[in-house]
């Protein structure tokens, strides 16, 4: 027994004969070409770019706006008994600007080598 009403055995027909494909992809090709015509109009209206002479020109000495470029002193994290935790409100600032840059010893690393995945180093304790 056939269930199908005729427009459902009309509309299976078409569609297996390829018309149905045809006219889905041409309603795709459609969308595809309104979209681009649409996005040309969004950016006619939008503002021209500057040129190169109208761009921002970096500052003379080399740095960017807003970078600090400076040495600062360590500070100590304070201790805490075991009981209470450090909040992050309770740390301060990470120290003041030195005046000089400090010295090629003070900026080695005086522990011992750990060695990194790969390096090729033994770890700790070599």
């Amino acid at each position: 027994m056939n269930t199908l009403s005729a427009a459902q055995t009309l509309a299976a027909g078409v569609w297996q004969s390829g018309l149905g494909q045809l006219i889905g992809g041409l309603v795709l090709v459609g969308v595809l070409i309104a979209a681009v015509w649409l996005g040309f109009r969004v950016r006619d209206r939008e503002s021209r770019a500057p040129k190169p002479d109208e761009q921002p020109h970096r500052p003379d000495t080399g740095e960017l706006p807003g970078e600090v470029s400076e040495y600062r002193r360590r500070t100590e994290v304070p201790r805490t008994d075991g009981e209470h935790r450090l909040m992050p409100y309770q740390l301060h600032d990470t120290g003041e600007a030195a005046p000089d840059p400090p010295t090629e010893e003070k900026r080695k690393w005086g522990g011992i080598s750990s060695g990194g995945f790969g390096s090729g180093g033994t770890g700790h304790g070599d």
